[in-house]
């Protein structure tokens, strides 16, 4: 007399979990189909001379650039001042970057440039690794680089920003920067960071904070302790095609921020990862700052010989990873002083963690 009710519970309990299950079989048509691959060649040995520079390349064999990076070797002795970044930037061909007209610049680049450079000291450790972050996507098959520039600084030890903008109904999934020319050993590149082309970040002169999602411009910094009126600083955007539906894409930002370096001749690093539900690794930013570039407008560091020496892809302990890399979720930022002192100076870094939605 009891199998009959039994019967009915049973039947009940898997109505039920069907249910649970066919309202869960909508989400898995919206899982992340965002993979990026890392490339680099290893090491480029320079600039063995002072106050010149070298450039070096990634190259995507599969996928598109979402971003890219570089790390620096500086070695010891007195000299570990004089390495510095000049540059890390898309290429339409591996060898030369985007410095003409402004606006679209670029299609489907699949070339990243790492472009390190010397003050007035150099030795035979220098070097710089590049690093292509190579993206691959059901949705995001195109992409478009945006290019913008100022000529500035032209101030000593203050910092010439330039911000680049997507173009609208697009998503920015990285970006870069360079400063030229590359023969002036005191100018450098000390940030390059997502940003918003809105009011509440002062159109790019106030970083994306962590946890801010879809910003849709990229900023740059340049920095030279000495009046040059001839400096340059261009910001890369690294933008999905046009005609690409992201209604449903997300790009959230991770960020943290770390004080100092602030003795002479001393470094810093600052790492920062993709959190659980925020998407996969596509990018990253750096700087050397004032601080608080999130709420308020940058401000370059202490002393006018601060500089980068690195903004790459990494494990969670800040360690650059290796070539054919398919798993890096964090990206560190290498800074470092020069001779001085510089007081409150701090290092930054930033994540770009893509969803596509399909």
């Amino acid at each position: 007399m009891t199998a009959g009710p039994l019967r009915r519970f049973v039947t009940g309990r898997t109505l039920v979990l069907g249910a649970v299950l066919a309202l869960a079989v909508p989400g898995t048509a919206h899982a992340n189909t965002v993979g990026v691959t890392v490339k680099t060649p290893g090491a480029t040995s320079g600039p063995a001379s002072a106050n010149s520079e070298i450039s070096t390349h990634g190259d995507c064999s599969n996928g598109l650039v979402s971003g890219g990076g570089l790390n620096q070797a500086i070695g010891t002795g007195a000299s570990v001042n004089g390495n510095h970044v000049n540059g890390t930037s898309p290429s339409s061909n591996g060898t030369a970057e985007y410095t003409g007209s402004t606006g679209v610049v670029g299609t489907d680049v699949t070339h990243w440039l790492g472009i390190g450079g010397s003050g007035g000291q150099v030795n035979a450790s220098f070097s710089t690794t590049p690093y292509a972050m190579c993206l691959t996507s059901n949705l995001i098959n195109h992409t478009q680089v945006v290019m913008n520039k100022a000529n500035t600084p032209t101030t000593g030890a203050t910092a010439g920003l330039v911000t680049a903008t997507c173009p609208a109904n697009t998503r920015l999934l990285g970006g870069g920067a360079r400063t030229t020319p590359g023969n002036t050993g005191s100018l450098k590149t000390i940030a390059s960071f997502p940003t918003f082309n809105d009011s509440a970040h002062a159109f790019g002169a106030k970083a994306a904070a962590d946890g801010e999602t879809n910003p849709d411009s990229w900023s740059a910094a340049g920095w030279d302790s000495g009046a040059n009126s001839g400096d340059y600083t261009y910001a890369y955007a690294i933008c999905t095609g046009s005609g690409i539906s992201v209604s449903g894409a997300t790009v959230k930002v991770r960020y943290t921020e770390v004080s100092g370096p602030t003795t002479g001749s001393t470094g810093q690093t600052a790492t920062v990862g993709c959190g659980q539900g925020d998407g996969n690794l596509v990018s990253g930013g750096a700087a050397i700052s004032g601080g608080s570039v999130t709420t308020t407008g940058f401000t370059g560091p202490g002393s006018g010989g601060d500089h980068l020496n690195g903004s790459f892809p990494s494990t969670s302990g800040g360690g650059a990873v290796g070539d054919g890399t398919t798993t890096a979720a964090y990206w560190t930022a290498s800074a470092h002083t020069g001779g001085q002192s510089s007081p409150g100076t701090h290092t930054d870094a930033w994540a770009l963690c893509a969803n596509d939605g399909v």
